[in-house]
């Protein structure tokens, strides 16, 4: 999805306040982060595999990634079992910067509970563009 900009919050898609999606596609959610968080991020340089098979919970930090101003942790978005890692990443992180709502795309997993923790997550509605705009006064966009 080429031209995206920090602005685009695809409705489809859950949010967290972390600056990640999710995309449920059928018994998996794919997770990625959004375009306002790659921005924040900067050019994304690195981008540590998850371990296919590891049991999460929503929000315990499942792998980082590394740009160049930043190093940090990337939180699982619904809690489950990681089924796949974008492989794609390891020879193009900056997939992420390019293309966030889709080829940028980080882990699958396989939810334990997705409706509880889909419920915990935010939509582009107006009380996500608040948390938006204050994050955008925080970090001087």
């Amino acid at each position: 999805m080429k031209g995206k900009t920090e602005c685009d919050f695809p409705p489809e898609l859950h949010y967290d306040r972390t600056h990640n999606w999710a995309r449920v596609e059928g018994d998996v959610v794919v997770q990625g982060m959004t375009a306002f968080g790659q921005r924040l991020a900067g050019e994304i340089i690195y981008v540590e595999p998850a371990a296919v098979g590891r049991k999460v919970k929503q929000g315990q930090p499942i792998f980082s990634i590394e740009s160049g101003k930043w190093v940090g942790r990337i939180n699982a978005i619904v809690g489950g079992e990681i089924v796949a890692f974008n492989t794609d990443l390891d020879a193009q992180p900056d997939l992420v910067n390019k293309e966030p709502y889709g080829r940028g795309w980080m882990v699958r997993i396989r939810p334990d509970n997705l409706e509880a923790d889909l419920a915990r997550l935010g939509r582009p509605d107006d009380e996500y563009r608040r948390f938006l705009d204050s994050e955008r006064q925080r970090y001087g966009m």
